[in-house]
């Protein structure tokens, strides 16, 4: 069934053309993301899918099928002033949807009257399983103070909360503007399962490479205003996008060949032309055409030279931090080695940008000290972005800084030549940077960092709104960084490429340190899981000898709690075999993991008694 279908679709802004004759066709189960360079319409494209903008044309045809209910997650979500969260989450016509939320209120306000008739009302609807994958969805975006007034929430709360409403209200499809955006990594892993669900049809944008390669079967790419399709996942769109580009190259070199062979015979032509000569003037002009529009490889480089790092660098003594109740660093000591990358990942909310304001001296800490060697020269990319008066040109902002960058081997490149390198070319340097897309304002952002040769770089959440291809630059900029580097990001691949050592902030102003790249640690993660779970299953079979000891009432709860885990792991197994079926639908799919997240609870929680009680 097809969902969705573009022809001939454009739009631009005022000289800028953004894309010209689209023509693109979604069907059930396809999940497609976009991808293109910042500034090139990937938003604006998704606006107009949605109905949210209009299109250019008269032969332009926006069509999405009447039969199905579409969402659009935008990038900075609205929402009504004055509701609450759960008046937020629950703004639906879905009749399920609208059962459970009477239901939750009615759990809230303690009304019998009410629980009653919403209980009643859950087993009509056969809406029970609903309900827990409903709770699941909300747990896992760690939304949970449903009485929380949506206007006092922060930015990225209100990007979770936007996200759970869209998926608790089960749309046919889901149109997606950086959904990861403002998600921890725990919570990136489990939508990128979620959205791995066959039944699902989206189309999305986002900057984070595993989730790219893990979620979609195509890619669509949007390059100077054209539309480029790949089948298969991000992977596969690298090897087939170089295969095109080195297709490309070879045949304007074709081209050049045979423009310079008939402008040799243009010159010879005698004044009187046959119809014939004609004919092969008109496709002389053809081939100039093609030879003028050579194809366009837009590359960031950077090359900034990274300023003399001493030996003395960076030392925390026994610092200490909390705001409040709220403990952010217990006492934590560390000394940072030359040419240091470490990456600082935790769940939202544990204090990761704190523990960066903490080393840099812009918030005192509470006990020790922060010792900063004397050649230090800190880059600090934030995620609160560049404060600048958005009247100013783009040129001005980088003419603040300097006229001349240096540059590596003594070299010097002027502030119009660097913006250049940074895919602003020099009538864009004259536009106000009120004008700049947001990923736009991020890269210029990132290049006012660059440029003061930082030999310390602190990057907190840099892929944020930046697109792919300045990712992948910035990324072969770092592998030959030879300063000091920390980075925070929630993004898995850029994570995995730049450091090889993790500070994991646990909560309560715990930090474990670990030496290794983020996939170690998750892999380590999950074998210690495994382990665990496998002692105790073994730990269960010998825990005869131990009962002697213990007395006769926790003897039977222990003969109980080991018959109760039996009975517990079977029915997780004939569960776990039913999504071997490849015909169970997308409804069944659903109940089966809520039950299944029930199960497993369950089995944690005698596990851990029986324990108590084995010890």
């Amino acid at each position: 069934m097809q969902y969705l279908l573009l022809e001939n679709v454009s739009r631009s802004y005022g000289e800028k053309v953004l894309f010209k004759n689209v023509n693109l066709s979604i069907s059930k189960g396809e999940r497609i993301a976009l991808v293109a360079k910042n500034g090139s319409g990937k938003s604006t494209l998704l606006r107009v899918i949605a109905g949210m903008e209009g299109t250019e044309g008269e032969n332009a045809k926006v069509f999405i099928s009447k039969e199905i209910r579409t969402a659009f997650l935008n990038q900075d979500p609205l929402f009504d002033k004055g509701i609450t969260v759960i008046e937020a989450v629950f703004d639906s016509v879905n009749p399920v949807v609208l059962a459970v939320r009477d239901h939750e209120r009615a759990l809230q306000t303690d009304d019998a009257v009410a629980l009653e008739n919403s209980v009643s009302r859950l087993d009509d609807l056969k809406a029970w399983d609903a309900e827990a994958r409903i709770k699941e969805i909300l747990d896992k975006l760690k939304i949970r103070d449903f009485n929380q007034v949506v206007d006092e929430m922060s930015g990225g709360q209100k990007k979770r909360l936007a996200l759970a409403k869209i998926l608790i209200d089960e749309p046919d499809f889901l149109i997606l503007d950086e959904p990861t955006n403002h998600l921890d990594l725990e919570m990136i892993e489990w939508l990128e399962n979620y959205l791995q669900n066959p039944s699902i049809t989206l189309f999305m944008v986002t900057h984070d490479r595993y989730f790219l390669d893990n979620v979609c079967n195509e890619i669509v790419e949007l390059e100077n205003g054209n539309f480029y399709i790949y089948r298969g996942n991000y992977s596969s769109y690298l090897e087939k996008k170089d295969a095109r580009m080195q297709n490309e190259a070879a045949n304007y070199e074709k081209t050049k060949k045979l423009y310079s062979r008939e402008l040799e015979w243009m010159r010879r032509q005698p004044q009187a032309r046959s119809t014939k000569a004609k004919s092969r003037i008109d496709d002389f002009y053809e081939i100039k055409d093609k030879v003028s529009n050579k194809p366009k490889q837009d590359e960031v480089t950077i090359q900034i030279q990274a300023a003399r790092l001493g030996s003395k660098i960076l030392e925390l003594h026994q610092i200490s931090k909390k705001f409040g109740e709220k403990v952010i660093l217990e006492p934590f000591s560390y000394k940072f080695k030359p040419g240091e990358r470490i990456g600082i990942i935790g769940p939202n909310g544990t204090g990761k940008s704190s523990f960066l304001k903490l080393i840099t001296n812009q918030i005192a800490p509470d006990t020790g000290k922060v010792v900063v060697g004397d050649t230090v020269v800190f880059g600090y990319y934030s995620q609160d972005g560049l404060y600048v008066n958005e009247d100013k040109m783009v040129i001005d902002v980088i003419r603040d800084i300097a006229e001349f960058i240096p540059l590596e081997k003594g070299f010097k490149l002027t502030a119009e030549a660097l913006l250049e390198r940074f895919l602003f070319p020099r009538p864009q340097q004259r536009v106000f940077v009120s004008q700049l897309s947001g990923g736009e304002k991020r890269r210029l952002y990132l290049l006012t960092v660059l440029m003061k040769n930082p030999n310390f770089l602190i990057l907190d959440e840099p892929t944020n709104d930046l697109d792919i291809l300045t990712l992948n630059v910035l990324q072969d900029y770092l592998m030959d960084y030879p300063g000091c580097l920390i980075i925070v990001t929630h993004d898995r691949y850029f994570m995995d490429n730049m450091v090889d050592h993790i500070f994991i902030l646990e909560g309560e102003g715990k930090v474990k340190d670990y030496n290794g790249s983020y996939s170690e640690y998750i892999f380590e993660k999950k074998q210690k899981k495994e382990t665990v779970s496998k002692d105790v299953s073994e730990a269960v079979q010998l825990a005869e000898p131990t009962v002697s000891k213990m007395s006769y009432e926790q003897r039977k709860e222990l003969n109980r709690l080991e018959k109760e885990i039996e009975k517990l792991e079977e029915k997780k197994a004939e569960i776990t075999q039913k999504f071997d079926d490849p015909g169970l639908g997308h409804e069944e799919i659903l109940k089966w993991s809520a039950e299944l997240e029930k199960i497993q609870q369950q089995l944690e929680e005698k596990e851990m008694r029986w324990m108590e009680l084995a010890e």
